[in-house]
């Protein structure tokens, strides 16, 4: 009875073992295509990042008056380009998106500059941006999906334990406290 106990053993240590070893090719492709899919998002950010500086001395030409607005917009820049981590990146580009909402608020105010052609051209390259980044960041968020489930179901649990795969982060978006409020109709 020892001896089969035995081989009982060898056997399933042979088949945890060969499991792993497909589970450890499964992170690997996975975890290259969040890393993949993570570079597609960060080079739409910085294109959004790149058009600010023109926004900004349009909108200057307008509303110089504007600075606290101005001043978030520049800190949301910086902090964007200063970020090492995902959750660094993702945190700064929602104070981006939040920076630059306030922004397009302020426009609302000067009709002069919602004609202006530089300020149009600028804002649709704008629109174009926010659109690839919506893209980009469900994309990234369908491949960061697939790859934690992946970490906690069987055998890909110890997998991920054993070789030390860890979770990403979601890209969500924080919905700003004024889009929560409901809207009062008179």
């Amino acid at each position: 009875m020892h001896r089969f106990d035995a081989y009982r053993v060898v056997a399933m240590s042979v088949a945890a073992v060969s499991l792993s070893g497909c589970s450890y090719s499964n992170f690997v492709g996975q975890e290259k295509a969040v890393k993949a899919e993570w570079a597609q998002v960060q080079n739409e950010l910085q294109g959004r990042n790149d058009l600010i500086p023109d926004l900004v001395e349009t909108v200057k030409g307008y509303a110089p008056h504007e600075q606290s607005v101005f001043q978030a917009v520049a800190d949301s820049r910086a902090r964007l380009a200063g970020a090492r981590t995902p959750g660094e990146t993702i945190a700064a580009a929602n104070q981006q998106s939040t920076a630059l909402e306030r922004l397009l608020a302020v426009v609302e105010n000067y009709p002069q500059l919602k004609a202006n052609e530089a300020f149009n051209r600028v804002k649709r390259e704008l629109a174009g941006a926010e659109t690839r980044i919506a893209i980009e960041r469900m994309r990234y968020n369908a491949h960061v999906q697939q790859y934690n489930t992946s970490r906690r179901q069987r055998p890909g649990v110890l997998t991920a334990i054993l070789f030390n795969f860890q979770d990403y982060p979601f890209f969500l978006v924080e919905v700003p406290a004024t889009a929560r409020e409901v809207p009062k109709v008179e």
